[in-house]
């Protein structure tokens, strides 16, 4: 599935892969998937995606944003509004889905395989254009919760499909870490400490916890 001398890419829908992991009762070690792929193949860029609210004084995703940009991640970050759903809580609509769109398209042509991180079926005709360049495509999701967070049409589209639940292994952070001493070698916990992963329309977003 992955080969030494292929040029691969990775491509991470933050808040998917946040909620993803969640749901499967783990968190994400990003040095330990930076490596793994490092070690797989020849890894030419590592995208994260994700969304900052506008105007707030401290974002809790901060400290691992600011790890990623420091530890060989490309950072595509867009700012978010929060609003109030039907029900009074507060909400963050996470669509970073043309960036990441638009990356994957201009990076085609030069890799030989891309790897995207999310369930999300919107991306379905993205990873049609990018292997009419010729390049496979990896979607890496999870059909272990319930319901499965990965679209059926995405996993059809895609070349191959890896449920999150085979990564874990090796790809998981230990609970029992010491506090980071060195904001460059230790990110802090995952997506968000104050907001839950939730599905509304089909998009991922982020519910502010009471």
């Amino acid at each position: 599935m992955f080969y030494p001398q292929e040029r691969l890419a990775l491509f991470i829908d933050g808040a998917n892969l946040y909620a993803a992991a969640r749901n499967l009762g783990f968190d994400i070690d990003y040095r330990r998937l930076r490596d793994w792929f490092r070690g797989k193949s020849r890894l030419v860029r590592a995208y994260y995606y994700t969304v900052l609210i506008e105007d707030q004084e401290y974002s809790p995703i901060r400290p691992l944003v600011d790890w990623l940009d420091y530890n060989g991640y490309s950072l595509v970050t867009k700012p978010a509004r929060e609003y109030t759903d039907h029900a009074g809580r507060r909400r963050i609509r996470s669509s970073i889905d043309v960036e990441l769109t638009v990356d994957m398209i201009e990076m085609a042509d030069r890799l030989d395989h891309a790897v995207l991180f999310s369930g999300d079926g919107s991306y379905r005709r993205a990873i049609e254009a990018v292997q009419a360049k010729g390049t496979r495509v990896t979607v890496v999701g999870t059909v272990r919760t319930n319901p499965p967070m990965a679209a059926d049409e995405l996993r059809r589209q895609a070349d191959n499909f890896v449920d999150l639940v085979q990564l874990r292994g090796d790809i998981e952070r230990a609970r029992d870490d010491r506090p980071p001493q060195n904001d460059r070698d230790d990110p802090d916990d995952g997506e968000d400490e104050d907001f839950e992963a939730d599905e509304e329309d089909g998009a991922t977003v982020l519910v502010r916890s009471a």
